[in-house]
């Protein structure tokens, strides 16, 4: 648990992901269309990405990825993430989180 803590103090928008979850590579697509720049952690290609998953798990994101966290927040997975979008949330949330400017 401390280490995802560690990792997603280090950048505004922080993305757990697994290579070949399409999921994960559609939520990236939709950040990255704002203008942010997330960091992807990618936990099968990691060497304490099984630790990291657990992690991740334990907040409640199941499935565990995507996992998604803006400003040091738990957005949560896919659905909650696009849910933001549709709502106009997420885009206020990025510029908040220092991750985009108006």
């Amino acid at each position: 648990m401390e280490r995802v803590k560690e990792v997603v103090a280090q950048s505004p928008v922080v993305i757990f992901s697994k290579s070949g979850c399409c999921m994960s590579h559609t939520i990236m697509i939709l950040i990255r269309g704002f203008g942010a720049n997330p960091a992807v952690y990618e936990l099968d290609r990691l060497p304490n990405g099984v630790e990291m998953e657990k992690a991740l798990i334990g907040l409640g994101c199941n499935p565990s990825v995507p996992a998604v966290f803006v400003g040091r927040n738990f957005m949560g997975g896919s659905h909650e993430v696009m849910s933001l979008n549709i709502q106009g949330k997420l885009k206020p949330l990025l510029i908040k989180a220092n991750a985009i400017w108006m």
